[in-house]
This record gives structure tokens, C-alpha cells and sequence, in this order.
């Protein structure tokens, strides 16, 4: 498999990361060698993405060998990656972060290690009063120029608030979970399993769309 990411992709990010990278972040990827069609794909894209700067750190796990990782930060579908900064924040991507998402991936890597979002201080006023747990499923394709705006706005509600874990999954790769949600559209976005609406919402809407789940 030749490189992914293009010469001129990675000099963008390159400078990108150069610029606005304040400390150290984990990545930690959960992969299996069987049964997972896009996980060699992805590991090969965060080792060129790490290559990139070294306040990037890949751990590579093995999702059935590392059960208590995966355990430990609610695994339970691969290829899976989540970014770890210096206190705890759950913003996680099940599949490939590729075609629009890559730039999704850029940007979380970038708020985590300031450890604060770029959400607006009324926005970021409505996440911290969260004392809940609250589960964010963003379904996404890799083609959906509108799904970035919606996977970004939970991650950073996820960095700026522990009780919120965010998770961006490609639909493509898990069908099962398009089916049982009713996936017809992109972005679509389903919180605890009670509430959920379809759109690339303006910041503030998006938000009480999501704590509609805790009422």
C-alpha cells in the first residue's frame, strides 16, 4: 500500500500541527489482524499522521490481547481511536478518520492539547452544567461535507466536559448500527439512545438538541 495522505496534505498538516500544537497527545488505536476490513487502512493512516510531529504519540492495542484497555475506555467496535490529552476526555472515532474527518481528526488533536475547545463561551457555559452521563453518536461518511461541523461540535463538548463521551461513526463500516439507529441521512446524531435529529446544526441548537437526552 503506497502512502495515504499526498505531499502536499502533509506539508499542510504538517505546519498545521507546528503551529498550534501546545503538549503532548496519545492516540490510542484498537485494531485486530482478522475480520476488520479497514483497520490496516486506519493504523496507516495515524502512523504517517504521528510521523507528522512528535508531541504525537500512537499506541497501537490489540482489541482481543488488551481487553482491559479496551474495557477501560469503552471499546466495543474497531478500528477504533481515541485521543488522550492530560486529563480525562472521551472523544472517540469508530472507523477510518478519512475524507472530510480527516480535518475533524486535525482539529480535535489540536483543541485536546490545549486541553479547552473553540466552543463560544455561552456554548461552553451549557456543556459544563452537564453532571450526567451523556453518549454521543455522530454517523458520518467519509463523502459528507456537512458531517465535520456536527462530529466537531460533540468532540468539543466532550473535551470541555467528562460526563460527555463523543463518538464519530462511519456508517459504512457499521452497517448493523445504521440499521438499528435508522441511518437514512448524514450527519445523524443519536444521544443515549433517546434522542435524535439528522443536520449539521448551528453550535448552540446543536447543543440543546443533545441535552434534550437528559429531560
Amino acid at each position: 500500500m503506497g502512502s495515504i495522505l499526498k505531499p502536499r496534505d502533509r506539508e499542510f498538516v504538517k505546519k498545521k500541527l507546528d503551529s498550534e500544537l501546545e503538549s503532548q497527545v496519545r492516540i490510542a488505536y484498537f485494531t485486530q489482524n482478522f475480520e476488520c476490513e479497514y483497520c490496516e487502512v486506519t493504523r496507516q493512516l495515524l502512523e504517517e499522521l504521528t510521523e507528522l510531529n512528535d508531541a504525537l504519540k500512537l499506541e497501537v492495542y490489540d482489541f482481543e490481547r488488551d481487553r482491559d484497555k479496551a474495557e477501560t475506555w469503552r471499546i466495543d467496535k474497531i478500528p477504533a481511536t481515541i485521543l488522550l490529552g492530560e486529563r480525562p476526555m472521551w472523544v472517540r472515532f469508530f472507523g477510518v478518520p478519512s475524507g472530510y474527518e480527516f480535518l475533524t481528526l486535525i482539529e480535535d488533536i489540536i483543541d485536546i492539547s490545549r486541553g479547552r475547545s473553540r466552543l463560544s463561551p455561552q456554548a461552553v457555559e451549557m456543556v459544563k452544567s452537564v453532571k450526567e452521563p451523556l453518549h454521543i453518536q455522530v454517523f458520518v461518511t467519509p463523502t459528507c461535507p456537512y458531517c465535520p461541523r456536527a462530529v466537531r461540535i460533540a468532540h468539543q463538548m466532550a473535551v470541555e466536559n467528562p460526563n460527555i463521551v463523543a463518538d464519530m461513526v462511519e456508517v459504512i463500516e457499521f452497517p448493523h448500527l445504521g440499521q438499528k439507529y435508522g441511518v437514512m441521512a448524514v450527519p445523524k446524531t443519536v444521544v443515549n439512545d433517546k434522542v435524535e435529529f439528522e443536520g449539521a446544526l448551528p453550535e448552540l441548537h446543536y447543543i440543546e438538541h443533545v441535552l434534550q437526552a437528559l429531560h
